[in-house]
């Protein structure tokens, strides 16, 4: 007897056009990002389409671009060609797509494109994850964490080596240049005159583009020093923290003002710093990503990207950045030493906040002839060892540092695509945007959209 099986044909047509949203299950995050991106407000990416440009052939509609972007960074897809692939291959994306497959090209122009834009919905997405009752800025834990940048450690030179370098590469220009004319006299003579001038050897075309951006590093350098220079020279005021970084300019025989020697720059991304990884103790070329992580449900209410590898004047400006966000500063912060100075606990822009953040040096009482015990560090200890303030401490690592791990291991984000501070700073936003857009889509309570 045999038996008897559904239905299956291969070849059997769809009699009805099919409604794409039920390939997916009604809770599936593809069709949550949809219906958020569908909340959003896109006018400034609108925008950016001229009017009646009738050009070529119409563009994709930048809600279905956004919706790959975002749903692909949630996923850990993040490459442009494994986001074209995705459309052909996996469900959700083709979903989101509408059974469209927009090419690798349109994906990364359109990325590059409307990358501020991109990252100006991170405030959106937050202001939403407010509305659901996931932000409540009681208490707020800051911190950095470096990630690595899309350029190769060895591209980077010393300024004192960038002289050098410039004199041997215009000296191989030089002679590739006359081997380059030498051969064209030959073949004048042997063939008759016949080739372009502009025809250059491969060799000489990658050592020109290698000269160019040396000279480019060195001036960029040297502007940096000239600015670093004149503005020590302009007095401070009280509250304003100090500029911890060691001096990077000095002066050369003739009194101008020139970089150090050691100060680098990257060929592949000048924009990029060599920073050491606290977890490996290696340096590595990257960028010091800052967030501040709300307690209630691990929202990020700020996230910023900064070039200097250290932590201790970045307090200030990422809680202003929760201000510009939210409105209002946090009632508590706390963050870990790297961010103590005595400048930054008592600057008056963070007067308001209930600030919880060890000095980076040992408890007065434990070091002899030490200053007084009204000093700020002092009374931060003094805060820090009482039983409120100890709780309170203590509650930073199991905020803010699961952030990082979801983002690092979790998702796999460990090194920038782009190349550029402006560029990371979006691709950093665009990062963070979807840690809040997981977050809400995982809340006990979901918000309404409609």
């Amino acid at each position: 007897m045999s038996k008897t099986f559904r239905a299956y044909d291969m070849n059997q047509q769809l009699l009805l056009p099919p409604d794409l949203r039920q390939w997916l299950r009604d809770d599936h995050l593809g069709l949550y990002v949809s219906d958020v991106v569908e909340a959003l407000d896109l006018s400034a990416i609108m925008n950016k389409y001229e009017e009646g440009d009738s050009r070529g052939r119409p563009p994709y509609h930048p809600a279905l671009m956004v919706k790959l972007l975002v749903y692909g960074y949630c996923t850990g897809r993040m490459s442009s060609r494994k986001l074209e692939q995705a459309t052909y291959d996996d469900v959700a994306f083709r979903v989101l797509a509408c059974d469209q497959h927009p090419d690798h090209d349109s994906i990364a122009d359109f990325r590059k494109r409307h990358l501020a834009e991109l990252g100006q919905l991170f405030v959106q997405v937050l202001q939403l994850c407010q509305r659901a009752g996931l932000v409540k800025l009681g208490h707020v834990a800051v911190d950095g964490t470096k990630i690595k940048a899309n350029a190769a450690k060895r591209e980077s030179l010393r300024y004192g080596n960038l002289a050098a370098a410039e004199q041997a590469l215009e000296a191989e220009v030089m002679r590739l240049l006359q081997e380059a004319q030498q051969i064209d006299d030959e073949e004048d003579r042997r063939y008759g005159a016949g080739r372009r001038g502009d025809e250059l050897p491969t060799e000489l075309r990658r050592r020109e583009t290698r000269l160019a951006k040396i000279r480019e590093l060195k001036a960029q350098l040297e502007r940096e020093a000239q600015q670093a220079a004149a503005q020590e020279q302009q007095p401070k005021a009280a509250d304003e923290p100090k500029n911890y970084r060691r001096r990077q300019w000095t002066k050369n025989e003739s009194g101008a003002v020139v970089p150090k020697d050691k100060t680098q720059r990257n060929l592949t991304d000048p924009d990029s710093r060599l920073m050491m990884d606290t977890n490996t103790r290696n340096y590595e070329q990257a960028y010091n990503t800052q967030i501040a992580v709300d307690a209630e449900a691990q929202i990020i209410v700020a996230a910023r990207v900064v070039q200097a590898p250290n932590d201790q004047e970045q307090l200030v400006p990422t809680l202003s950045e929760v201000k510009h966000n939210l409105g209002c500063l946090p009632a508590t912060v706390s963050a870990d030493g790297a961010y103590f100075s005595s400048a930054v606990i008592t600057a008056a822009a963070l007067r308001e906040v209930d600030l919880y953040v060890p000095p980076n040096e040992p408890e007065p009482s434990c070091v002899p002839g030490s200053e007084p015990a009204s000093s700020v560090r002092a009374q931060m200890w003094q805060k820090l060892k009482s039983k409120p303030g100890r709780k309170i401490y203590n509650r930073r690592k199991t905020i803010v540092e699961p952030v990082f791990a979801q983002i690092k291991h979790v998702r796999s984000f460990r090194q920038f695509m782009l190349r550029g501070l402006s560029q990371v700073e979006g691709e950093w936003l665009l990062i963070c945007l979807t840690h809040n857009l997981l977050k809400l889509f995982r809340a006990p309570k979901p918000l309404l959209l409609t």
